[in-house]
């Protein structure tokens, strides 16, 4: 059974799929195919699970593939694994019509997405995500870049793939880090737009991390069907698309301090919601009870809440590398409650002094 939406973008529109066993479908890739030349960009890791499963079905049908494939982690979502595509398109004479398939989790997807958006000025891509940040968020929306080391993607472009393919599947390797890493995202959804979301997932959370078919399945649909509004409304984040950052601000932060790779980018959003739910407690927008619950659905995923004690002024001094910084302003996204979220710098500079200053 496969669930399908549409990302609206007019002449860019694309499908979602999602279900079980997709990799191997070609009949959903073969109308976004171009030309009779594909470069399947992938890593250590996601290679000798799935690689074949893809390759060989599109070699069947008459297909050349060229196979990158990188280092795994986000110590690597840099230029010089960037160069490492563009080496690998050069030598194989890539051309305008070769369709790039990122098969990954999020760092593969980015880079992928990035060499696309750039190599010979762009040329089409696929996104195949294999792990459920990725298919919940990363591979969804036409955001590609890498870091820098002043900053979290830093560096990068807006540009749509042709069709995501989320096969629940690949799922089934990830570790259990990895999970809990993008359900984060998934809780995500609930808290800033989707309250309904978040009520069924304080009763699914159980089944969710046991990976249970439909209620994944109902997940990743539900995260994408949030997202696909989102981005259909907002493409280049001028406005509301900005509300998917919940947490997003202070994770980033963490992430730069800490390393690269160290802390999951899921787990710091993790400890960067209840950053921002805490100030937006102290702003009076969330009440005792509505952390309680945000707290308990984290903990429910088996995510990490107590973000690292890095001082105030590392704290605010990381933030203001923000791409959401406007006129020097950090402006973050808080709460007015569950499924209600606001980006503002509107806020209390010596509450979020207090929130930092709190980490214990």
């Amino acid at each position: 059974m496969i669930q399908t939406l549409q990302v609206a973008l007019g002449d860019r529109a694309y499908p979602i799929h999602i279900g079980s066993g997709l990799i191997s479908q070609t009949n959903l890739i073969l109308p976004h195919l171009k030309r009779k030349q594909v470069a399947i960009i992938t890593n250590t890791t996601v290679a000798p699970l799935y690689l074949e499963n893809l390759a060989q079905p599109l070699r069947d049908a008459g297909f050349s593939v060229i196979e990158i494939i990188l280092p795994d982690g986000e110590a690597c979502k840099n230029s010089e694994t960037l160069n490492q595509i563009y080496d690998a398109l050069l030598e194989n004479r890539c051309e305008r019509s070769t369709t790039i398939i990122a098969l990954g989790g999020g760092v593969i997807g980015d880079l992928t997405g990035y060499a696309a958006a750039t190599y010979l000025r762009g040329v089409p891509f696929i996104q195949i995500p294999t792990t459920l940040l990725a298919q919940v968020d990363s591979s969804v929306g036409g955001k590609t870049g890498i870091n820098h080391p002043l900053g979290k993607n830093m560096i990068g472009a807006f540009y749509q793939p042709k069709v995501v393919l989320a096969d629940i599947d690949t799922l089934q390797t990830l570790p259990q880090r990895e999970l809990s890493a993008g359900v984060a995202e998934v809780i995500k959804y609930g808290l800033i737009r989707d309250a309904d979301f978040f009520d069924w997932l304080e009763i699914n959370m159980s089944k969710l991390m046991a990976l249970d078919e439909a209620v994944t399945t109902y997940a990743i649909y539900r995260s994408c069907k949030n997202k696909a509004e989102v981005v259909a409304a907002d493409e280049h984040e001028v406005g509301e698309r900005a509300l998917l950052n919940l947490g997003h601000t202070f994770a980033h932060a963490i992430e730069n301090a800490m390393g690269y790779g160290v802390w999951l980018h899921g787990e710091a959003v993790a400890a960067g919601t209840m950053l921002a739910a805490d100030l937006s407690q102290r702003m009076g927008w969330l009440t005792s009870a509505d952390i309680q619950r945000i707290y308990a659905v984290f903990t429910a995923a088996n995510l990490p809440l107590d973000a690292p004690k890095l001082g105030v002024e590392k704290y605010l001094d990381l933030m203001g590398l923000d791409k959401k910084v406007i006129d020097g302003k950090i402006r973050l996204v808080l709460q007015q409650g569950i499924g209600n979220a606001l980006i503002t710098s509107d806020y209390d500079a010596d509450k979020l002094k207090q929130t930092l200053e709190a980490i214990a």
